[in-house]
């Protein structure tokens, strides 16, 4: 985050922080995608980190089976 990329990949962000410190982490990034226009793509099974997104691509098998924008 200290270089100011264009583009995030995160695998799993929140697996292994507490609720409280996971919606904290989602919050900020929320943040800089609106303010900074960062982009961040998820690897995630957790529903929280799905709820704050605005596009989710869900994969079954390598194949697309799903994208919805919210």
């Amino acid at each position: 985050m200290v270089t100011d990329p264009q583009v995030v990949l995160a695998d799993e962000p929140t697996a292994n922080l507490d609720s409280t410190t996971g919606r904290k982490l989602l919050d900020m990034m929320k943040e800089m995608n609106r303010t900074k226009q960062v982009t961040f793509v998820f690897a995630t099974h957790d529903q929280m980190v799905m709820e704050f997104a605005d596009r989710i691509v869900s994969l079954k098998d390598g194949q697309i089976v799903s994208d919805n924008r919210k």
